[in-house]
């Protein structure tokens, strides 16, 4: 591992809360940052084009050249040394029990697809109920005014989030129905 990696690694920016499989999509954006800021998304990505093998003698019975051998073997070298990382940085994150299951996966994109697959559809499923809980949520006298705005705010974000538009004054009026009975 490089320096400049190890410098990255220790700066309180990339230190991630452990994922205990709730909001993946809020892990999975701070993983892509971190790994990204580290140099090895790459080896996450779909559209990655493999390392070719070692170059074989043309045709005509030429050996290939030497750097083009060498070049491809630090190449492979690199991508081994960055799955490694890669992996292991997702690995860490996790908590004790996602660690435990998901350690026996080989490859760093197993993991990292079969935690999307897992917990990307979880999450989809609790958004279908987000207009719900927005439509229903009910506004009491017992707790401060603010703090109930906020959470309808945090609601209504994660429902904008998902694509689906909410006009303000459709907000504003939804603020004032749910106000309590002793505000109107």
């Amino acid at each position: 591992m490089d320096m400049e990696s190890l410098k990255l690694m220790n700066q309180d920016m990339v230190k991630l809360d452990r994922f205990d499989g709730s909001n993946f999509l809020r892990w999975q954006d701070k993983m892509k940052f971190l790994l990204t800021a580290l140099k090895i998304f790459y080896i996450l990505a779909t559209d990655f084009p493999p390392i070719p093998e070692d170059p074989k003698p043309s045709e005509d019975g030429t050996l290939p050249d030497q750097a083009k051998v060498d070049e491809v073997r630090n190449q492979r070298k690199q991508m081994e040394k960055d799955e490694l990382l890669c992996r292991g940085h997702i690995l860490n994150t996790l908590c004790d029990w996602l660690y435990n299951y998901f350690k026996q996966m080989k490859t760093t994109k197993e993991i990292w697809e079969a935690l999307q697959f897992k917990y990307q559809v979880e999450e989809e499923g609790t958004n279908r109920f987000l207009i719900a809980k927005y439509l229903n949520f009910k506004m009491v006298d017992t707790k401060p005014l603010l703090v109930q705005v906020h959470e309808l705010h945090v609601i209504a974000t994660k429902i904008i989030s998902l694509k689906i538009q909410i006009p303000e004054a459709f907000q504003v009026g939804a603020i004032i129905a749910k106000l309590p009975l002793s505000w109107k």
